[in-house]
Parts: C-alpha cells; sequence; structure tokens
C-alpha cells in the first residue's frame, strides 16, 4: 500500500487528527458552577468592561484560527472548502505537536472576497491570531491586506510567508556554502503566485538586488502587458536589466532558481548554462521542477526540495509554529516585515559552518530547536519594532 492510500485508511481511523479536551471540570455542582453559570457571570462583566482581559480569562491567548476557502489546497487546486479540510486538521496537528498551539480549522465556503473577508473579521477576535491557507493567487494578497487593516489580531498568510521566510534562510545557507554573496547573485523564481511573489520580497528585502520572475508566458520585465494586476508591481520591482525570454533563456548566468510552480519545468541543459556552484530549489510538490538528480548531474552545487525522501527538505512546518509561538507569547498585533526576517535569521543559524554540507542547509522538522529559536527571535523583533503588547 502506497503513502497515500495509507493515509486514507488512516484517516478513516482517526476521524479526525485533532479533538478538543476540557481544562476546566464538570463533575459536580461546585465545578459546574465556576466553570459555567452562575460564576461565569463575572469573567465576562470582567471582559466587557477590559477586552484585553478575554487573553487571560479564556483560552483565546494560546488559539489559532486555520482558516481557507478550499482555492488552492496543496497541489489540488480549488477543491473547495470541505475537501479541503483534512489539511486544514493537519495543519492545526502540526500546530499543536510543535509548538503546543490550539489550532481551529474553519473553512469558508464562499470565493467572494469581500464576503470572505467580512467571515475572517467577525470572528477575528475569538483567536491570537488568524492563519490563512490555500487561498489561490491573487486574490489571497488583496484578502490578507484587508484582514490586516481591518482586524486587530495579527494575520499570516503561509503560503506566502511561511514558504518565503524558510526558502530564504534555506538560501542564506547554500550561500555561505557557495561562498557568494546575496546582493551580487541573480536570482530566478520561476512561479509568481501567492509562494513566489513573496520568497522574491522577502528575499529582496534581505538585500538581493537582481531577482527575475518567470510565469508561464515568459519573464515579467517592466513595458509588459500582464492578466495578473499584481505582476505590474513585480515588474515595477524586480528585473533590474529587463531580461526577457523562456525560462530557459532567463537561467542562463543565474546563480539561484527557485522554483514554485510545476514540475519538469527545468532540464539538466538549462542547469549547465547556470553560473558557476549553481542553487536549484525546486519546490513544486509531489514532482518538482527537475529531480535531485537531475540537477546535480547538471552541475547544481545545492539542491533542495519540499520533499522528505531527499535531503535538504523546505517544508512550511519549520515556520509557522514557531512564529506563531513568539507571535502568542509576545501579544504581537501583526507579523511584520522585522519578525519575518529575525525569524530567517534564527532558522539559518542554527546549522553552523562545521555542519552546514551540500545535504544540510536547512534544519529537520524535528529538530527541537526550532520552534523554540524562531518564537524568541520573532518576539524580540516584535517588542523591538513595537508591535508587541
Amino acid at each position: 500500500m502506497d503513502i497515500r492510500q495509507e493515509s486514507l485508511k488512516k484517516h478513516k481511523e482517526w476521524h479526525g487528527k485533532i479533538k478538543i479536551e476540557p481544562v476546566a471540570r464538570a463533575t459536580n455542582a461546585e465545578e459546574l458552577s465556576l466553570a459555567y453559570t452562575p460564576g461565569v457571570a463575572e469573567p465576562c462583566l470582567a471582559i466587557a468592561e477590559n477586552p484585553e482581559l478575554s487573553y487571560s480569562l479564556t483560552r483565546r491567548w494560546n488559539t489559532v484560527a486555520v482558516i481557507t476557502d478550499g482555492t488552492a489546497i496543496l497541489g489540488l487546486g480549488d477543491i473547495g472548502g470541505v475537501a479541503g479540510m483534512p489539511v486544514m486538521e493537519g495543519k492545526c496537528l502540526l500546530f499543536k505537536e510543535f509548538a503546543d498551539i490550539d489550532a481551529i480549522p474553519l473553512c469558508v465556503s464562499t470565493k467572494d472576497t469581500d464576503e470572505f473577508v467580512a467571515t475572517v473579521r467577525n470572528i477575528s477576535e475569538s483567536f491570537g491570531g488568524i492563519n490563512l491557507e490555500d487561498i489561490a493567487a491573487p486574490r489571497c494578497f488583496e484578502i490578507e491586506r484587508r484582514l490586516k487593516e481591518e482586524c486587530n489580531v495579527p494575520i499570516f498568510h503561509d503560503d506566502q510567508h511561511g514558504t518565503a521566510i524558510i526558502v530564504a534562510a534555506a538560501l542564506l545557507n547554500a550561500l555561505r556554502l557557495t561562498s557568494k554573496k546575496l546582493e551580487e547573485i541573480k536570482l530566478v523564481i520561476c512561479g509568481a503566485g501567492a509562494a513566489g511573489t513573496a520568497i522574491g520580497r522577502h528575499i529582496a528585502s534581505l538585500g538581493c538586488r537582481n531577482i527575475i520572475y518567470v510565469d508561464r508566458t515568459g519573464a515579467i520585465a517592466h513595458g509588459d502587458q500582464f492578466e495578473n494586476p499584481e505582476h505590474y508591481l513585480l515588474a515595477e520591482e524586480s528585473n533590474p536589466n529587463c531580461e526577457r525570454g523562456t525560462i530557459g533563456d532567463i537561467l542562463k548566468g543565474a546563480d539561484a532558481v527557485i522554483g514554485v510552480s510545476r514540475p519538469g519545468l527545468i532540464t539538466s541543459d538549462m542547469i549547465r548554462t547556470m553560473a558557476k556552484d549553481p542553487i536549484v530549489f525546486s519546490l513544486a510538490n509531489p514532482t518538482p521542477e527537475i529531480m535531485p538528480d537531475e540537477a546535480i548531474a547538471g552541475g547544481a552545487a545545492v539542491v533542495g526540495t519540499g520533499r522528505s525522501d531527499f535531503p535538504n527538505q523546505i517544508n512550511n512546518v519549520l515556520a509557522f509554529p514557531g512564529i506563531f509561538r513568539g507571535v502568542l507569547d509576545s501579544r504581537a498585533s501583526d507579523v511584520n516585515d522585522e519578525m519575518k526576517k529575525a525569524a530567517t535569521f534564527a532558522l539559518a543559524n542554527l546549522i553552523s559552518d562545521d555542519e552546514l554540507s551540500q545535504n544540510y542547509i536547512i534544519p529537520s522538522p524535528f529538530d527541537k530547536r526550532v520552534v523554540s529559536s524562531i518564537a524568541k527571535a520573532v518576539a524580540k523583533a516584535a517588542r523591538c519594532s513595537g508591535v508587541a503588547k
């Protein structure tokens, strides 16, 4: 039985991957009176007078909502919110296992941006933070932007920013291994959706000056016409030399390529045209843009994928548990650029110069240092940037 069939079997056995268990008890009249009526009226009145007390009198301080509209579930596409529930439950499981955070899966059955934003806004104060998940581009950009403006709790789209943080940490270490400088490299990003856009912008904020996005029509360059309005912004922000052409054209002379697109897009011959000791992150799942053995055959010095059966797995579980642990612990009102950078450097710095190798540029998700290191760095950055409460 392969892993997918085995997973289906286990899901039938589990009947869901998470459950709610009480902290308080209600086994006798006194316990019932304390946890519920009439005693519960007192914390209600206290919160009504000062809503901030909801963080100390309820479980809100350690609870996150994992919310999707079902339009971009894994690599399965627009399969709907209900069909995406196993993924949302899985995300909640990881929150609990890795960072001891209670997370609630919520699937909102609408593709209307206004309706989705209103729904999330209206329930947001039940949680300490909101993790947006598997929402298709370009709607995800507007949804996140509006929710950040309209909500009083931190909003984080993991497909964008969690991915960007981990990829950037892996890239920094790959550059350290190959003795290249971030500000001097030519970086190509295959795929200009939610993940690709966030990856490029985050790496640019760290100092990379020459980033070129390539989508299905070719390189995104200033002066071109685009269906996606977000691409006009990307054209202004990137490709300083206004290069045009296919992925094969743009990879010539590139130092690194990050694929967040589709299987089989990159070939060994393309890798051979890149600069010396190229870095190849082919992150399409389950089948990457180029398989690791093919990338190495083309001369790649460092290869990363999103898969657990190859070295250098670039997986979001490395970031979001620690990020939200730091956010909740500091009572941050936002997840800002300073906090994202802090998470990136904390993750990258877990690997020493002595440990760094072709097959070890990013820690394992099961490395016990990951969550605590990221959480401390994020909380400190929240305090220093003025968003911690």
